[in-house]
């Protein structure tokens, strides 16, 4: 089994958080990711501008418009190598 590189973890994520968001649980379950894995990729692309953190009764995590052309960036990327 091949590992996933970051970027491509990084994809997924964005993926996961386009339209309307997700909670941290959420994106962990649907990437394959430990809780502590998500909530450091969450930091580091909150930090990034790529995801906004929306509170409420509890946090969603929202792909940023600098987050999509980020992700359109990177499908590009994974498809030439493909």
């Amino acid at each position: 089994m091949s590992r996933r590189s970051k970027a491509q973890i990084i994809t997924e994520i964005l993926t996961i958080c386009h339209g309307s968001g997700a909670s941290k649980t959420m994106i962990a379950q649907q990437a394959n990711l430990n809780l502590n894995t998500a909530k450091s990729y969450l930091e580091i692309l909150t930090k990034w501008g790529l995801i906004e953190d929306i509170k409420g009764n509890f946090i969603l995590y929202k792909t940023t418009s600098k987050g999509e052309k980020s992700l359109e960036c990177l499908r590009k990327i994974e498809t030439f190598y493909s």
